[in-house]
């Protein structure tokens, strides 16, 4: 008896339950619903009856006292009926199933539609809409069926999925990137040519993170190549009669561009290539001549014109000439969002010299604290840097509890982003001054040691598009 009663509910029969359970009439439900009294009768009395959208079935959940997602294990039959697919309903509600965590209904559902190829275009169009609405995490489910059910490894939606997966897994965890970045190498060459901009450009940035500079290197070249090419061919199409708008990018061309140039030096700087790193900082320092510019153009000019400035100091210091430090300081003033990349530099330079920041550190002390909801990829691996060079800073001039503090942050982030090789190195210098550690910092030590502060997969984030200071 129990078993008919459940297959005889349907969605409407449900409605007309809570209408009749609340005392509702249908005027009093459009009142609460903001839905149309005619659009009501027509879902409802109607035969053949009017379609509910998913945001109408949202509202009417939200007048009868129900949390979203009231209902939806029957929703299905307003998308799917007698072997025919209404998409338009459809892909909202697997999209809104996503959002709310309607899992069991996503599965229920998926299991139809690959029944025929054709309806993988509707999984790739529900994860497209939830990652281009931020919901990356939840689009990783789609792309990852339209991956496995795909069979033509070249089509456009394959590809493209490769391409959006691999964006939307990038986080802190470091082993997780690099696996990311093995997958998705294969598949780059395949997308677009505006696409592949950004796709190099997030292949080099996760290599930058991971310390692996040659890599960094190859996709830089593969960057400024392309993006040259880009822009060669948009100069000749402009000329054209039938010119139409700018290749559509993620950012601006001249970004790219400018990227190729600035990765590459990075990656040299890393390398101890000092003066090959200076070549290339010139190649993006003026970039003014670059004849298709807009605004938002001239903006990123002028950001790469400061990082050129900041990151030939920087390199400067590197090879010896610290006293140019107050001139870089007065020129950070201006330019306060520069502020923490440029000290990170300028703390490995102090220890590599041995010359006092004090007054530096102590001036620019707002700019170099952190809450968990900074770190992304790229910035939890700077918080790094700063504090790992912070933590020899200090334990050089015998500043033993501020050291040891700083070594555990140091600690704390390497296990965060799961990189072993600094992990390694903070637990060496903790241990090289376990002697004048504290009861408590011990304890913190062991705790981090013993996994205290692992990451779960939930707190991913995803690596910013590009960086300036070297």
């Amino acid at each position: 008896m129990e078993l008919q009663k459940t297959m005889q509910r349907s969605l409407r029969s449900e409605i007309q339950k809570r209408l009749k359970e609340n005392g509702y009439t249908l005027s009093k439900l459009s009142e609460l619903s903001g839905i149309g009294t005619g659009h009501l009768s027509e879902m409802l009395n109607s035969s053949p009856s009017r379609a509910i959208t998913v945001n109408q079935l949202d509202a009417m959940a939200t007048a009868f006292g129900h949390a979203p997602g009231w209902l939806y294990e029957l929703y299905p039959e307003e998308c799917l009926s007698e072997g025919k697919i209404s998409r338009p309903r459809l892909v909202p509600y697997l999209v809104r199933c996503a959002e709310i965590g309607r899992k069991d209904c996503i599965k229920a559902v998926v299991s139809n539609l690959l029944e025929n190829p054709k309806n993988i275009s509707i999984l790739f169009s529900v994860a497209e809409q939830l990652f281009q609405s931020g919901k990356q995490k939840e689009s990783v489910f789609f792309y990852e069926l339209v991956i496995d059910n795909e069979k033509d490894s070249y089509s456009d939606q394959f590809v493209m999925s490769q391409y959006r997966l691999f964006r939307a897994v990038q986080g802190t965890n470091t082993e997780e990137n690099w696996k990311a970045v093995i997958r998705f190498d294969s598949y780059w060459k395949r997308l677009p040519e505006n696409v592949q901009l950004d796709a190099l450009l997030q292949l080099a940035n996760v290599c930058f993170m991971m310390y692996r500079w040659k890599d960094v290197e190859k996709y830089a070249d593969e960057l400024r190549n392309l993006a040259t090419i880009v822009y060669e061919n948009e100069l000749l199409r402009r000329t054209s009669p039938k010119a139409n708008d700018l290749l559509k990018t993620e950012r601006h061309l001249v970004v790219y561009y400018g990227q190729g140039f600035l990765l590459k030096a990075a990656a040299l700087k890393k390398q101890r290539l000092y003066e090959e790193a200076k070549q290339y900082i010139q190649g993006y320092a003026d970039l003014g001549w670059f004849e298709i510019l807009d605004e938002t153009g001239q903006q990123e000019v002028e950001k790469f014109r400061v990082w050129a400035k900041i990151n030939s100091y920087t390199l400067d210091m590197m090879l010896g000439n610290y006293e140019i430090l107050p001139e870089c300081i007065t020129f950070l003033e201006d330019h306060p969002g520069e502020i923490f990349p440029a000290l990170v530099t300028i703390m490995e330079c102090a220890n590599k010299y041995g010359f006092c920041i004090d007054e530096v550190l102590e001036r620019f002390s707002e700019y170099t604290s952190y809450t968990e909801d900074d770190l992304n990829g790229l910035s939890a691996s700077r918080h790094f840097r700063f504090r790992y060079q912070k933590a020899i800073y200090e334990l050089q001039r015998e500043r033993f509890n501020i050291g040891i503090n700083e070594t555990l942050r140091s600690l704390a982030l390497a296990d965060k982003m799961n990189h072993y090789q600094d992990f390694k190195q903070c637990v060496s210098l903790f241990e090289e001054h376990r002697h004048h550690a504290s009861n408590s910092q011990i304890i913190a030590y062991n705790k981090i040691i013993e996994g205290g502060t692992q990451t779960n997969e939930s707190s991913v984030t995803l690596v910013s598009s590009s960086f300036g200071i070297l």
